[in-house]
């Protein structure tokens, strides 16, 4: 179920490359990607736990209320983070001349789903 979500949103966002449903602990749940050469995207998925856990941490400390999404921006890629519970989260990576409005479009949309699949 999860991967049909997942497949949906790099498919129809413009430019995806894979889309993962992680938890905070840095173990991929799901994973949908495109054959892609440059990148190993397993590892970009993992080590973006990582970053992630301690934006969460420094929302947390801040208290500014819960964290929704990230964005990274790189040279070659852009990786969207949206946050769907206390424990998971769905990235999607993106070529840098990708769809990045209606990935983010895509991402809130579809989460709703992702987190009704994890209840």
């Amino acid at each position: 179920m999860f991967k049909s979500i997942l497949q949906d949103i790099v498919d129809q966002s413009g430019g995806g490359i894979s889309s993962t449903l992680m938890g905070y602990d840095g173990i991929a749940i799901d994973q949908y990607e495109k054959p892609c050469e440059d990148i190993d995207l397993q590892l970009v998925a993992v080590e973006y736990a990582n970053v992630l856990k301690e934006v969460k941490k420094t929302v947390q400390i801040l208290e500014t209320g819960e964290m929704e999404e990230v964005a990274i921006r790189t040279e070659r890629f852009t990786v969207l983070i949206r946050a769907l519970t206390d424990d998971y989260f769905v990235t999607l990576t993106l070529r840098r001349d990708g769809n990045f409005g209606k990935a983010r479009y895509l991402l809130a949309k579809e989460s709703y789903r992702l987190r009704e699949a994890l209840a």
